[in-house]
């Protein structure tokens, strides 16, 4: 098992998740099945799948959940794009977006790494 609270990508994926939540409540209302559902839950997945990797006994197992976590994220960034093509979010806020699930993919990547290297 892995301490989640240690987890630095683990914060920056809750705080991401939060941020999607409050702007999500902008979008049309004809969205709320569509495109605001999907976000939501793909923002929560990134978080909910970092957590159950964290609780593996094996880091095998915990790199494969940290691999549906960077999934989660790019289906984020797919989510992102449809809203400002969209016009539901505007270009300046598009780009802080991207510029969070980069951080965060590149966190998970890291992490990844460490554990293949601690399971050598």
């Amino acid at each position: 098992m892995h301490n989640l609270v240690e987890l630095q990508v683990y914060h920056k994926a809750l705080s991401f998740t939060k941020e999607v939540r409050k702007k999500i409540k902008y979008f049309p209302k004809d969205e709320l099945f569509g495109l605001n559902s999907q976000f939501r839950r793909a923002a929560d997945s990134i978080v909910l799948n970092i957590a159950e990797g964290a609780g593996n006994s094996s880091n095998k197992e915990f790199i494969r959940f940290l691999d549906y976590s960077i999934r989660s994220v790019f289906e984020c960034k797919g989510c992102i794009d449809i809203a400002l093509e969209n016009t539901y979010i505007k270009e300046d806020y598009h780009k802080i977006l991207f510029e969070e699930t980069n951080e965060i993919i590149a966190m998970l990547y890291g992490l990844q790494k460490h554990l293949k290297q601690k399971s050598k």
